[in-house]
């Protein structure tokens, strides 16, 4: 678990942390980590949209957001009885980060604090960037904190370098396919159109020099950690 990892690291330099509980929320593994029920607790709801570009996947997004506030959150509470809980935040990175800025846009009072990290913000011909307004439109209760917001990417994702032993082919068709990814585009568009909301106390775009889609998440999580805990 990458993200118990990150806080037990802190602890040899940061030894005035907070204590900290982390839960990660998965599926039985099979033959693979990566499952297709995920890709439907992910999938933000498109009411009166066009059918998203992933057959026979349903959305899934409202009930994921609802399964952690109903169901999850009251069974970390009842394991940890005699736990004060101060402060919450969500990370997801990649199909994972799309998730966290929906919840964000839709339940900004669900966490102090939210960390997306390479959000595939393309995903149904970007929709989540046409739907910026769900943010403005929501009513934060009266004794809700304004939550944070930390974006991250890798500038190799949406530029890559070429690797030693690539074909120009092959080299070429990642540059083709990253570039419909649009993901240093797509970031800084959402934080541009974020960044002036009377809805969150801090907003923070970073990116990561050298990395890669896959090597951005554990990175993120690290340093969004320390976010978290700064706040």
């Amino acid at each position: 678990m990458t993200g118990t990892e990150a806080w037990r690291r802190r602890l040899a330099v940061e030894s005035t942390q907070p204590d900290s509980i982390v839960v990660s929320i998965g599926y039985p593994i099979t033959d693979s980590v990566y499952g297709s029920q995920r890709s439907i607790d992910f999938q933000p709801v498109t009411p009166g949209e066009p059918a998203p570009p992933i057959p026979g996947v349903r959305e899934g997004a409202d009930d994921f957001i609802n399964f952690i506030e109903g169901t999850v959150r009251p069974f970390i509470r009842s394991e940890f009885p005699n736990v004060q809980f101060s402060r919450e935040a969500l990370y997801g990175h990649s199909f994972g980060g799309l998730f966290v800025v929906y919840a964000l846009l839709r339940r900004p009072d669900l966490f102090d604090t939210f960390l997306s990290a390479s959000p595939a913000l393309y995903w149904n011909d970007g929709y989540i960037l046409d739907h910026m307004s769900w943010l403005d439109e929501v009513s934060l209760p009266g004794n809700t904190t304004k939550p944070a917001f930390r974006l991250a990417y890798g500038d190799l994702e949406q530029y890559p370098v070429r690797r030693r032993t690539e074909t120009d082919e092959r080299y070429q068709f990642r540059k083709d396919l990253f570039a419909t990814f649009a993901m240093r585009d797509n970031c800084h568009t959402l934080y541009e159109r974020l960044k002036g909301s009377s809805k969150l106390r801090d907003i923070v775009l970073k990116e990561y020099v050298g990395s890669d889609h896959a090597s951005l998440g554990a990175m993120a999580l690290t340093d969004g950690i320390d976010y978290f805990v700064d706040w």
